[in-house]
């Protein structure tokens, strides 16, 4: 069975996977939501947001370089020459950004012409130098351990953690995307999940309340036949009266609720799935690689937001390979070009929807990467890094944060290697895309628990 699943806090037992059943007119029933549902006032508007993990953590210094003479020399000093096993990018390979209201010139990575486009466009936007943080942190206060650092930092599977779930220090158990569906949830309009994952299972998607429903990034899913028409249908009926039969145990009456509420949404869903011909569809054309097949299928599940009844989505996607340690200028150019293009399809797909101001796309990572190359052309973990934000509703050709002082040792580096202490956190980067979602000023501190120790909650970059 390649089916959807959906996971709840409450009711999974700590590992049962469910899915929602949705009726023949679209509505979707049983999951337990309806007193919620009808105690609260209903969104008249649609918004989705859409995640993008960019897992190993993603060498943004080469993703967005200063051109200015002075802060360029100093890029390319610590990071070397090509030609020398150094992985500085030339001035003539960049192509050329200018943010609306600075007065410095930057370069996007070359592999990154469809994002140039949509930044020119003002569609996009960079936010500089954020990471995770429990709490500002100046590097004298790093250096003298005054004040909080976050956990394990440079760590891959906790700077992960720290990034999905906002919170740098301690251990938490749910994702900001689940937490913000916690708080929407009962306005969405509809039972039917409003957080998705086309990557498996990530904790950025756990919330307290809400199931999470999971879908593959191509192919079909749902039950496989039994055989014959006539004895997939028995077979069919008698798992279903097996099912329905009074198991006399907590754990196999949740399993049976599970699979039945699987098969009822895959009835539902596999069509909306599996449909290769829709309008938001051509937008992709006939490239094949993971993260343009996750991109397609979340447009599909957007385009089908009527049907499903879903005033509010979250998604998440994930692209890896960006532990880039060795080979780190081959490995960007692969990655990079998948990336750029697949995330131009998608925005051009919410333009045909007619709905590019109710989507917003932005990117996460473990973290940024050290400006000082490593042996073997490649990089090691740094901290802050520079992420994209793409949308209608993005305040776009812009810079966002404070761009990062180049200087090995210097003021931004709390090493010697070009590790950038963040000068804006996870916190209210995430804020910021709660606010536009709808998360009012009273309920942002349930998505992100620190967020009040950040005095800016709103950074601007959305309008």
């Amino acid at each position: 069975m390649n089916a959807p699943y959906i996971i709840t806090r409450r009711r999974m037992l700590q590992g049962i996977a469910s899915a929602g059943a949705v009726s023949a007119t679209g509505a979707i029933d049983g999951l337990g939501l309806s007193a919620a549902l009808a105690q609260s006032a209903p969104l008249n508007d649609y918004k989705a947001l859409v995640c993008v993990f960019l897992f190993g953590g993603n060498d943004s210094d080469n993703l967005v370089v200063p051109m200015e003479t002075a802060e360029y020399n100093l890029y390319a000093t610590a990071r070397g020459v090509q030609a020398n096993g150094g992985i500085a990018l030339t001035q003539a390979q960049l192509l050329g950004v200018t943010p609306r209201t600075l007065n410095k010139n930057y370069g996007l990575h070359p592999a990154m012409t469809d994002l140039k486009t949509l930044f020119d466009a003002g569609k996009m936007a960079m936010l500089t130098n954020v990471g995770t943080l429990a709490e500002p942190l100046t590097k004298a206060e790093y250096r003298a351990a005054t004040k909080a650092r976050p956990d394990q930092l440079f760590s891959h599977s906790d700077q992960q953690l720290a990034w999905q779930t906002s919170v740098a220090k301690g251990i938490e158990r749910t994702g900001w995307g689940g937490r913000l569906a916690d708080v929407v949830g009962p306005t969405n309009g509809s039972n039917f999940p409003m957080v998705t994952s086309v990557a498996g299972s990530a904790i950025y998607t756990n919330g307290n309340t809400p199931r999470i429903i999971a879908i593959p990034s191509a192919g079909t899913f749902g039950l496989q036949t039994f055989g014959s028409a006539a004895q997939t249908t028995a077979r069919e009926t008698a798992m279903k009266n097996i099912m329905n039969l009074n198991a006399g145990n907590d754990f196999l009456r949740e399993a049976d609720d599970v699979l039945a509420q699987a098969l009822g949404a895959s009835a539902v869903l596999n069509p909306i799935i599996t449909a290769n011909n829709t309008p938001a569809v051509v937008s992709f054309g006939n490239t094949n690689n993971n993260i343009n097949n996750q991109l397609k299928q979340v447009a599909k599940l957007i385009e089908a937001r009527n049907t499903i009844g879903l005033k509010r989505q979250i998604f998440f996607v994930s692209i890896g390979g960006f532990d880039t340690h060795t080979n780190q200028i081959n490995a960007h150019n692969t990655l990079y070009g998948q990336l750029s293009p697949a995330l131009k399809a998608f925005y051009d797909a919410t333009v045909q929807m007619g709905i590019a101001d109710k989507v917003t796309t932005f990117t996460m990572s473990d973290f940024g990467r050290t400006l000082k190359a490593a042996s073997g052309a490649g990089s090691d973990h740094g901290w802050g890094s520079h992420q994209m934000i793409i949308g209608g509703a993005v305040r776009g050709r812009e810079f966002y944060g404070e761009f990062p002082n180049h200087t090995l040792g210097g003021p931004n580096d709390v090493s010697t290697n070009g590790r950038w202490i963040p000068t804006t956190s996870v916190d209210q980067y995430g804020a910021t895309l709660a606010k536009w979602f709808g998360v009012s000023p009273s309920d942002l501190a349930t998505v992100f628990p620190n967020i009040n120790r950040f005095s800016n909650k709103d950074l601007g970059f959305m309008a």
